[in-house]
Parts: C-alpha cells; sequence; structure tokens
C-alpha cells in the first residue's frame, strides 16, 4: 500500500522488527515497517550481564526497539532493546496491530469496489489517516456514516465502500447507558400495564446494534440499561425507551418519571 511513511525512521523511533541472525557480537533484524535492517549490539540488548543472546532474543521473534543512529549514506541503523520501558513495547505493539488491521481493511475496500489499492489510499486512505488515523477512519464509518466520510472529500461511492466494510468486519467495543424509571398505576389491571408498557417500548425500539435490558430495583423504581456501539446512539435510544414507557403509564391513568443514573 502506498504510505507517506517516511523511507528511513528517526532517532529515538519505537520500530517493530524480526530477528534474522544471532551473533556473539549482536543481532541483525528485519524493521517490518520499514525495507531496512538493523543492528542491535550486545551492549543494547539488556543492562544486566549477558551469558547467552539467545536467552533474550532469538531467530524469527518480533521484538520493539528504539533507533539511536541512523546513517542514511551507509545504510546502517543502530538499535537497542534496553531502552524501551515495558509501557512503550504494548503501546507500540498495540499501534502496530492496528495500522495492519487497517491497512487490511483497505485492501478489502480495493477488492470490493475493484480500484487499485494505491487509488484507494490516495483518495480515501490517506485522507482517512491525516483527519482521523486510518484505524479511527473505519471506526467513525462504523458510528458516523458514509458522512463523516464525505465531509473529509472521500467521493459517495468509496464511502459506501468503507462503510460496508467496516461493519462487516469490525467488531465494535459496546458502551451501556442507564437511567431508573418510577413507575406507579394503581388500577386493577396495573402490574399488566407497567409490564406491557416495557414490551412495547422494546418492541418499538428494537434494532440489531443495541441491546436493551430492563429489570426492577425495588418496585415502583425499574431499571433501564442500553448496550449500543457509541455513547450518542445508547443515549438516543434509552431516552426513546423511557419517554415511551412513561407516555403509556401516564396516557393509563397512572404516573411515570425517569432520571438518567451517571
Amino acid at each position: 500500500m502506498a504510505s507517506q511513511k517516511p523511507e528511513w525512521p528517526e532517532i529515538g523511533d519505537l520500530v517493530i522488527a524480526t530477528v534474522e541472525s544471532v551473533t556473539d557480537y549482536g543481532v541483525y533484524v528485519k524493521l517490518d515497517e520499514y525495507d531496512k535492517k538493523g543492528l542491535l549490539h550486545i551492549s543494547e540488548i539488556s543492562s544486566s550481564w549477558i551469558r547467552n543472546i539467545r536467552d533474550f532474543v532469538r531467530e524469527g521473534q518480533k521484538v520493539v526497539l528504539k533507533v539511536l543512529r541512523v546513517d542514511t549514506e551507509k545504510g546502517h541503523i543502530d538499535l537497542s532493546l534496553r531502552r524501551v520501558t515495558k509501557r512503550e513495547k504494548i503501546e507500540k505493539i498495540m499501534f502496530w496491530k492496528t495500522e495492519r488491521k487497517a491497512e487490511t481493511l483497505l485492501r478489502a475496500v480495493a477488492e470490493k469496489t475493484g480500484l487499485p489499492l494505491d487509488e484507494v489510499h490516495e483518495k480515501a486512505g490517506a485522507l482517512m489517516e491525516k483527519e482521523f488515523g486510518l484505524y479511527e477512519g473505519f471506526e467513525k464509518a462504523v458510528t458516523e456514516g458514509t458522512g463523516a466520510l464525505t465531509k473529509i472529500g472521500i467521493s459517495e461511492e468509496l464511502a459506501t465502500a468503507i462503510v460496508e466494510i467496516a461493519k462487516e468486519r469490525m467488531r465494535m467495543p459496546m458502551v451501556k447507558v442507564k437511567g431508573t424509571l418510577e413507575l406507579r398505576c394503581m388500577k386493577p389491571e396495573g402490574v399488566t400495564i407497567i409490564k406491557e408498557a416495557f414490551m412495547s417500548a422494546k418492541k418499538a425500539e428494537k434494532t440489531r446494534d443495541a441491546k436493551l435490558r430492563f429489570y426492577v430495583v425495588a418496585a415502583p423504581k425499574y431499571c433501564v440499561e442500553v448496550m449500543a456501539d457509541n455513547y450518542k446512539h445508547a443515549e438516543t435510544i434509552l431516552q426513546k425507551v423511557a419517554e415511551n414507557i412513561v407516555s403509556t403509564i401516564n396516557s393509563a391513568g397512572g404516573q411515570g418519571a425517569f432520571r438518567r443514573e451517571k
């Protein structure tokens, strides 16, 4: 995929590398994000004494390294393992995995539209990457639809394909919002009226991308929970469900009130 990534890493960058060979004086690696090779000297493997380098790294292993020196003329890159903190390692691996997922999604868009991958990146991927971050752009496609993409200059056709691919292949984390309903209906069939109000509201707001749950806190208080892919969507459903139930109870001669819980 065409990318705006520079040809060489910069000093201080964290890079993902694959160990290619281990020698007595250090380790030769291939930088996965660049078409380059580098050297991890034995002095930069660990702060503790090293008896056997293979106790720390081995051929084929993926490692997170810090760039110490870059000599573009000689083609040398010196790297360090011991200067990478645990937190830096975790964050870099997460970022790298996310970036690879985004590239896979963009390839799927190219296949779906029949366009060359470079063209899809130029007309969509690069714009998403600049505005949101590439993976975050696919997340916005799921939560906000084509509008979030067309407003940054992506064509309707490409935006539609991106949304379809994102919804097919991404599993968004669910968020939960809830509130408390206080319902009273003193009529003889009051319990039935309340039960039917819940059933009617649930049926009216039935949706594939959200989950509703009702349960008794302590009569006359009932909890309503909504799980959805984003807070805005969840809040909208919660309000509609609560208004529906309160309206039904009030129309039946009872009393209803809703309180949103933080």
